[in-house]
């Protein structure tokens, strides 16, 4: 119980709601060193695949871009997790939800792209054999 000058007697808690201090809404909010890792991490992303186009570390230009492909999805994670603050926990799911989404648009978007790429290369380019024919 309190006592009669609104103070609290020994043993009674104050179960009041008017602490703020520790309200989570699961957003995340970066930090200076938050951001600095995900510049560092970026850089680093961007760095590699300059260096392995550049220094020709692979002898096919299918694995290099593999590998390319891979350090830009690690970017894109970095990116999202750094600088977007995207995890479970945030607006109650609903960013997981955009993650997925976003995904599978990448997805179909990339794998199209590469396809349609593909069939056009096959079926429109000329052979070797027909420029020698040609005026």
């Amino acid at each position: 119980m309190s006592t009669h000058n609104g103070t609290l007697a020994h043993g009674d808690h104050d179960h009041g709601h008017d602490h703020h201090d520790d309200h989570d809404d699961g957003a995340a909010h970066g930090t200076f060193k938050g951001y600095m890792t995900g510049f560092v991490l970026s850089v680093i992303l961007t760095a590699i695949p300059f260096w392995i186009v550049m220094g020709k570390v692979f002898d096919q230009s299918s694995t290099t871009a593999m590998v390319i492909l891979g350090l830009a999805a690690v970017q894109i994670v970095v990116h999202m997790i750094y600088f977007l603050h995207m995890n479970a926990r945030s607006e109650g799911g609903w960013t997981m939800l955009a993650l997925i989404f976003t995904v599978v648009i990448v997805v179909i978007t990339l794998a199209g792209s590469l396809w349609v790429m593909y069939h056009l290369n096959v079926n429109m380019m000329p052979s070797m054999t027909d420029m020698k024919n040609m005026p």
